[in-house]
């Protein structure tokens, strides 16, 4: 079954490198990245407010803390970026200004 607003594998493995919290990086080894960006991307995709995010992806406070965090230090855009240039993502990733 296909998840209706995660991440292929192969958006994945462009990206996970970019993200801070990896075990081989300096500061806090975070517990998902994964889970988190595709609760950021669900959030954008279905147009939502951070409280109305499923209680899969966790605790939404948390969430727009660590998302405001990735969007001050500059994460967010280069995800974008990497993502973007894909001819063969779903639309929204060139509309998303309000995520960089």
């Amino acid at each position: 079954m296909a998840r209706r607003y995660g991440l292929r594998d192969d958006q994945w493995a462009k990206i996970e490198g970019l993200l801070p919290g990896r075990e081989e990086t300096v500061g806090v080894t975070a517990k998902d990245n994964r889970l988190f960006v595709e609760a950021v991307f669900y959030r954008y995709r279905a147009g939502i407010p951070w409280r109305d995010l499923p209680e899969r992806f966790g605790d939404f406070r948390v969430i727009h803390t660590r998302h405001t965090r990735w969007s001050k230090s500059g994460v967010w855009k280069r995800v974008f970026e990497r993502l973007a240039d894909d001819p063969d993502n779903e639309p929204g990733f060139r509309s998303w200004p309000s995520l960089v």
